[in-house]
């Protein structure tokens, strides 16, 4: 694609995905931050970005910390197209399966930081524990996972994490921006790969059976081998997820 055209179609996706993570710019420098902390010191520390999508969070990385070596890792060729083709500079951009073993298996290691937003979601519940797993084993010590996501509350506080996330999208004017499903819809009506348009359509059609509540994922982390684990940012049922190895 065209980087005229790729940067278009990435801050259109920056507006639709802020209908659904209202403080995603917040978000992510928290995310920034923690990784920042945790890598100061190395000189080239390796970062890897889990479901790393069209490279959102990955570029925002690569412009805070320039001498990080960046590697996106990502199911969706149509996404990985976008992220190379905007023209960002400090990441590398790779095709892999999280829920198929040896995904890591074109990664570089040891690895300090492993981060991801807003996709993990996407894994049922014994793939993210092998998610976890292989970055627990290829993370050095003291290196960090970092997990932007919406992650749920437990009953009876769930209603109310979903609630508050919402009131915030309506006072700072994002639920009526272009929903997930229609950027799906004009992309794949855009582009002329047919096997790209074939794999995202099943994408799109994806069900985010995961249903976690962050304590549970706090769990999840510390059974992969983690020493500790938990929230360090939250927002309603929206939280940053870190976790030490």
């Amino acid at each position: 694609m065209e980087t005229a055209a790729a940067r278009a179609w990435l801050d259109r996706w920056d507006v639709q995905q802020e209908r659904y993570v209202p403080d995603r710019e917040e978000r992510f420098r928290v995310v920034i931050d923690v990784v920042a902390a945790a890598v100061a010191g190395v000189a080239r520390p390796r970062i890897v970005d889990l479901g790393c999508g069209p490279g959102s969070l990955a570029t925002r990385l690569a412009a805070a910390l320039p001498h990080a070596e960046i590697v996106g890792i990502d199911a969706d060729p149509l996404l990985l197209d976008l992220a190379a083709s905007a023209g960002g500079s400090g990441v590398r951009f790779v095709r892999g399966l999280l829920n198929e073993p040896g995904w890591d298996s074109c990664l570089d290691g040891p690895w300090d930081a492993v981060v991801s937003s807003t996709a993990l979601h996407w894994l049922e519940h014994s793939q993210l524990a092998d998610v976890f797993a292989t970055a627990a084993e290829r993370l050095r010590p003291g290196g960090v996972l970092v997990n932007a996501d919406n992650m749920h509350l437990p009953e009876p506080l769930r209603e109310y994490g979903n609630l508050v996330r919402k009131a915030r999208a309506a006072r700072v004017g994002v639920t009526d921006n272009e929903d997930w499903r229609a950027w799906w819809e004009a992309i794949l009506a855009d582009v002329d790969d047919e096997t790209a348009r074939e794999h995202s359509a099943l994408a799109i059609s994806h069900d985010s059976s995961s249903d976690l509540t962050v304590d549970q994922y706090t769990e999840l982390l510390r059974k992969a081998g983690f020493t500790a684990a938990g929230p360090v940012w939250q927002f309603g049922d929206d939280h940053v997820l870190v976790a030490v190895r």
